[in-house]
């Protein structure tokens, strides 16, 4: 039998870091809130299972990515299917540097946005990273590195631009 309250204190000190993960994994909070939801709906249906992991909220977080990037490739079909354009989505009330963080982030290869995101915003080891993504640590250490070059070189940009104006 499923403990709900154990579940339900579960959520409530993991939910807005898993969202948080998949917000900068994906371009829309509202497709992050969609996939996280999904996750820990997963998680409720198998808790007696997942109880018992390590380290849950990891267990919630790849399923989140998951389904995240599943429903991206799902309408990328669509609108490729379709021959639609895609316009610009956006978001009012951002400060300027989330803004900027997340367009860098989304310039970036989504090898390196992932360990980005799991290592600086979720605040795991790269010990972690490796066990929760399979890639090996030496691998996790060089896209940080490149991430972190390629996010400095595009953020560095958009300063150069906007002292330009």
């Amino acid at each position: 039998m499923r403990d709900a309250g154990d579940f339900d204190a579960f959520y409530a000190t993991s939910s807005r870091r898993v969202l948080a993960h998949v917000s900068m994994m994906v371009s829309s909070r509202a497709e992050a809130e969609d996939a996280v939801a999904e996750a820990y709906l997963r998680a409720w249906n198998k808790w007696h299972k997942i109880s018992t992991y390590e380290n849950p909220e990891a267990w919630v977080r790849q399923v989140a990515y998951r389904h995240a990037v599943s429903a991206w490739r799902k309408a990328i079909n669509r609108l490729h299917a379709h021959r639609r354009d895609t316009t610009e989505e956006h978001v009012d009330g951002l400060g300027p540097d989330h803004v900027a963080i997340v367009a860098a982030l989304r310039r970036i290869p989504a090898d390196q946005r992932r360990v980005i995101v799991l290592h600086h915003l979720v605040g795991l080891t790269v010990a972690e990273i490796h066990q929760e993504t399979g890639v090996p640590t030496g691998t996790v250490t060089t896209w940080l590195a490149r991430g972190r070059r390629a996010l400095s070189a595009h953020l560095t940009e958009d300063e150069t631009l906007e002292r330009g104006r």
